[in-house]
């Protein structure tokens, strides 16, 4: 078994592919690795030039249409061998020769996950650090994961974590998230951080929108996974009950003699009261796919660590 796994998503970057093979070579000359890309769907020369730069360490994978970055590290953690897996991205902002002092960190103080923390971060202002700086935030304000730098791809990570991350959609930026729902043990790193030499950056503000709503699924799976009839079920009794206080309330002034059809109040009351039965019903449903999701694939939600047995 190989040492370390390098996992690095690439897509249109030809004109980075020679250096970063170099600085790869350079950085791990003394690990034993296997250094795995994932085209993910580029469209300029960036796979022949791979192919054409490839040792005996090297393996290329490419996706035959454009499906994320999520999945192109997901798809390089799977086919990883490693002992440890490391990501990175292919645009040299981050630096490989970070990866060793990484590694070493993990090893000598017994960490799950060694999260890089961007030192003088090459970016621009407005575009890219306020952005960021406002989204590290909030996610460490929900999820109670505190790190300083979520978006950082330069990560090392033992095996076991890295292919337990499940790893869907565009859930990369919560990394961290999921690995400590999963039970590791993280801690940051300050790494190095390059401007872009060349190419284009491939983010933009318009993943704002998604990032909110990928942090609204990651806060339902920190807490509900498991148990979705408790979010489900709370939120449908407390419309139902609600509902049905404000229609008994009104029955009580129709049989006064009020006249109540025109009050926006009774539409209030109707609303709540199918709202909540949606609700519950929604958690039945919630509650049936987990069970499902679990013991159709002989899944468990907890997972053991070590198993001890003592000796007479």
């Amino acid at each position: 078994m190989k040492k370390l796994s390098l996992v690095v998503p690439m897509m249109n970057e030809e004109d980075n592919v020679e250096p970063l093979f170099k600085a790869v070579r350079e950085a791990l000359a003394d690990i034993d690795y296997e250094f795995i890309l994932v085209d993910d769907g580029s469209t300029d020369k960036t796979v022949e030039k791979m192919k054409a730069l490839a040792d005996e360490r090297t393996k290329i994978l490419v996706f035959n249409r454009n499906c994320g970055q999520t999945q192109a590290m997901a798809a390089g953690i799977e086919a990883a061998q490693g002992e440890l897996i490391a990501t990175i991205d292919g645009d040299l902002q981050n630096d490989p020769s970070d990866i060793p002092l990484m590694i070493k960190k993990l090893e000598d103080e017994a960490w799950d996950v060694v999260a890089g923390r961007r030192l003088k971060r090459q970016d621009g202002m407005f575009l890219r650090k306020v952005p960021s700086k406002i989204a590290n935030y909030i996610i460490r304000r929900s999820t109670g994961v505190y790190l300083n730098d979520y978006g950082c791809t330069l990560k090392v990570y033992k095996s076991d974590v890295a292919k337990n991350l499940g790893l869907y959609g565009e859930l990369h930026r919560f990394i961290p998230v999921l690995a400590k729902m999963y039970g590791a043990k993280i801690v940051e790193m300050d790494v190095k951080h390059h401007a872009r030499v060349h190419g284009e950056s491939k983010y933009g503000l318009g993943r704002t929108f998604k990032v909110v709503s990928d942090l609204l699924l990651m806060l339902f799976m920190q807490k509900y996974r498991t148990r979705p009839m408790h979010l489900f079920g709370g939120l449908g009794v407390a419309a139902f009950g609600s509902g049905m206080v404000i229609n008994f309330y009104l029955l009580i002034l129709k049989l006064l003699g009020n006249d109540i059809g025109q009050r926006p109040l009774l539409t209030l009351g109707i609303v709540l009261v199918i709202a909540g039965i949606q609700l519950i019903t929604t958690g039945f449903v919630a509650e049936l796919i987990m069970r499902t999701y679990y013991e159709s694939q002989g899944k468990t939600p907890y997972t053991i660590k070590e198993t001890f047995v003592g000796q007479a």
